[in-house]
């Protein structure tokens, strides 16, 4: 019996503990995403952040430290010059404006080709539903680095689109589709597209079939009931799928390196060059810091957007 006690005891002092930290229920289920996000993210975000603001040189890592202490003084040494910079150069400008227009009009199509296709499933009887939902989630078995070298083969000038094109005669050369922004969006669109299905899907599931009936019976036609009752009541996942497709895409590297052109300068690009080519990290840092705040802007808004819609 003094063994059992003797056991309990310590795990009573540490709920009191949880609890006095206000981690007990809710608290404690908070926490894990919480500690989350301070390991994963605001902690690299902030080293990153240090080594924006310090000078580069040639040593290893190739940046001079911010603090230095001698013993007696202290003395913080902050290099703006590296956001300036950032102003300076155009190319920078250039690869941000340009990461936004993909991004922004990559995931508009995935909306509009994505939004078809979660009606469908979220219609369809349940058996069919599970395939159709097993279907949508089939790629990310497989390596997205695969999946994006797979579209070289189709793309390119000897590959399986402009064959067929020319077997069948409707084409006398071939189309230069590789190594285009043609190539950009369609890559990116194809990967992301599962991310804008998602929670489309999940919203239209849970659209109320009482509401299109009552639509049908005051008289409503098909598209207009769409227009005035499903496309309003499913805003929030067409705006949730849409950040899920734009926040990423901005940053992408991998598909603007196989797919694009010389000419298809990405911010992703530009920090690889900056990072591992030039060596400059206090400038491909500023970059990077740079990027997340021109994200958090439209995430906030666009987040705004949506819980008002919900609540509405």
């Amino acid at each position: 019996m003094t063994g059992v006690i003797d056991r309990v005891a310590p795990l009573r002092w540490t709920a009191r503990g949880l609890k006095w930290l206000g981690l007990d229920g809710r608290g404690l289920v908070v926490a894990v995403p919480v500690l989350w996000l301070l390991v994963f993210f605001l902690i690299p975000f902030l080293v990153v952040a240090k080594i924006s603001v310090s000078e580069a040189a040639i040593a290893l890592p190739p940046y001079l430290p911010i603090f230095d202490w001698d013993g007696i003084v202290a003395t913080i040494t902050l290099n703006l010059g590296n956001y300036g910079y950032l102003f300076e150069d155009p190319l920078y400008l250039r690869a941000y404006m340009f990461s936004i227009r993909v991004a922004f009009v990559s995931a508009c199509i995935a909306i509009l080709v994505a939004y078809p296709m979660a009606l469908f499933i979220a219609r369809s009887p349940e058996p069919r539903r599970s395939v159709l939902l097993m279907l949508v989630i089939l790629p990310f078995w497989t390596s997205f680095l695969l999946r994006v070298y797979a579209w070289q083969g189709f793309l390119r000038s000897n590959g399986v689109i402009n064959n067929f094109l020319m077997w069948t005669g409707l084409i006398d050369q071939p189309l230069v589709m590789l190594q285009t922004d043609f190539a950009v969006y369609l890559g990116i669109v194809y990967t992301y597209l599962p991310f804008a299905i998602l929670p489309l899907y999940a919203n239209l599931v849970r659209l109320d079939g009482a509401l299109l009936e009552a639509s049908a019976d005051l008289g409503a036609r098909p598209w207009a009931t769409f227009v005035h009752v499903t496309l309003p009541l499913s805003l929030s996942g067409v705006l949730a799928g849409f950040m899920l497709v734009f926040v990423p895409a901005i940053g992408e590297f991998v598909i603007p390196e196989l797919l694009g052109g010389p000419d298809t300068l990405m911010i992703g690009r530009v920090l690889w060059s900056e990072f591992f080519s030039n060596r400059d990290w206090p400038v491909a840092s500023a970059v990077a810091v740079a990027m997340l705040v021109v994200l958090v802007v439209p995430i906030m808004l666009l987040r705004t957007v949506q819980s008002r819609s919900e609540d509405g």
